[in-house]
């Protein structure tokens, strides 16, 4: 059985904003519980309904959204399809004569890879004439893109173009530009940002950034610097986000000069020092083996009242992994560690290898057991890791007792090598 849709109208006509904030934080909170896919949303939608309580579009919109940021597509999906009859009734009494929530529902089923439902609302559009805006042609371009192809795209744009209602803009273009790079016409979508470029604000910095990493995208590296210069005569309050974005797109293109003087700039007006700023050009030092070069970088960070996140820890402890300088690795490691309770990060395969190897051959076993501590906490203490363990503690005459009860208790199974370390290992003790 369906929602009704009775009750959910009727729900969302008389809804009053204290109550609908109240009850889309409940209805939100049993929504994102559904951690398993197999459990239904759409059944605690029926249970909310049928019950008497308050649901309206822009709480099932806005839910939906949080659930597709968190991966949960089909949940998300369910939300959205009560939300989309919840809609078509509202349209059939008059209730919406704005493009704007058939925006938000096509940018959720482009979220959720549904294009051919984003061209069900744009026909649903045309049948009661509900206007469409620059945002809902883009939405449309993008996914009869992956519908049908280029041709059905330019159609649309021009379709767009004959529409006395809208007026085409930078982002039309730029969505164009995507397009056509996605497919290597590369000609095409510089002609498309060309003339993005002249439909540019005057007044305000905006669109700028957009057809910046554009650019960039090309490798236009001229086109880059061309938009970043006219940005700096329209407006040069920037924020660190803009500086991040210019900086990263001209180290991709490898002018990590252009870089050093933008980011040396934007040193000299930042009123708080943000690292994400800084960490671009450590990351470009530590690629190419510029240690020096990134340790200096590191240290003028701190001078300036920088705070290392995970990423800076992480930057450096790979080059120092790479340079194979174990006490340095270990030091940024456990500085990284450090910072998982404030996100989510978590080393990679081969960083907690190429660790494990240098603690290995350096023979540090309280480190050793450190780590291994760490990795089962994030559960990521698997056979090979244990192995290492068990090698370090042979090696230093250690017995194996703790190291083989933990891989018990991790539910670990040993394969033939390790059987027989621990083996020749027991054999060992008894002697």
């Amino acid at each position: 059985m369906g929602i009704s849709s009775n009750n959910l109208w009727a729900s969302a006509i008389h809804d009053t904003a204290s109550c609908r904030e109240d009850n889309a934080i409940d209805l939100k909170s049993k929504l994102l519980s559904l951690v398993h896919p197999r459990r239904s949303a759409t059944s605690v939608l029926q249970n909310w309904a049928s019950e008497g309580r308050k649901v309206s579009i822009y709480d099932l919109r806005g839910i939906s959204k949080q659930l597709v940021q968190r991966g949960r597509c089909k949940h998300a999906l369910e939300a959205t399809e009560k939300a989309e009859s919840l809609m078509i009734k509202m349209n059939n009494f008059g209730a919406i004569v704005t493009p704007h929530p058939f925006n938000s529902m096509m940018k959720l089923y482009i979220a959720t890879s549904q294009f051919d439902l984003v061209l069900s609302i744009i026909s649903r559009m045309k049948q009661t004439k509900i206007p469409k805006n620059v945002l809902s042609y883009n939405l449309w371009m993008s996914a009869s893109y992956e519908l049908y192809g280029i041709t059905s795209v330019e159609k649309i744009f021009d379709e767009m173009v004959d529409d006395k209602n809208v007026k085409v803009g930078w982002s039309s273009l730029c969505t164009l530009a995507n397009i056509y790079m996605k497919l290597g016409l590369n000609e095409k979508a510089a002609l498309a940002l060309r003339d993005a470029e002249k439909k540019l604000s005057l007044y305000n910095h905006f669109g700028y950034f957009f057809l910046i990493t554009n650019y960039a995208s090309l490798k236009d590296k001229k086109g880059v610097i061309r938009v970043w210069e006219a940005c700096k005569r329209v407006d040069r309050n920037f924020t660190c986000a803009n500086y991040m974005c210019i900086m990263l797109c001209l180290v991709k293109l490898g002018d990590v000069e252009e870089a050093e003087k933008i980011f040396v700039e934007w040193e000299s007006q930042c009123v708080r020092y943000d690292v994400r700023v800084s960490n671009i050009l450590l990351g470009y030092y530590v690629r190419n083996n510029l240690m020096k070069k990134a340790e200096v970088l590191h240290c003028q960070t701190l001078e300036k009242g920088g705070c290392p996140n995970y990423k800076t820890w992480e930057i450096l402890m790979e080059g120092y992994v790479r340079n194979k300088d174990t006490e340095k690795a270990v030091f940024t490691m456990k500085n990284a560690f450090k910072m998982l309770k404030h996100c989510d990060w978590r080393p990679s395969p081969v960083i907690v290898e190429s660790i494990l190897e240098l603690l290995d051959k350096s023979g540090n076993l309280e480190d050793g057991m450190w780590f291994l501590n760490v990795l089962r906490d994030l559960n990521l203490a698997n056979l090979y890791v244990y192995q290492i363990l068990i090698k370090m503690h042979i090696a230093k005459g250690k017995p194996i007792v703790e190291i083989v009860k933990m891989m018990e208790d991790d539910e670990v199974i040993m394969d033939d090598e390790t059987m027989t370390l621990v083996e020749a290992s027991q054999i060992g003790e008894l002697s």
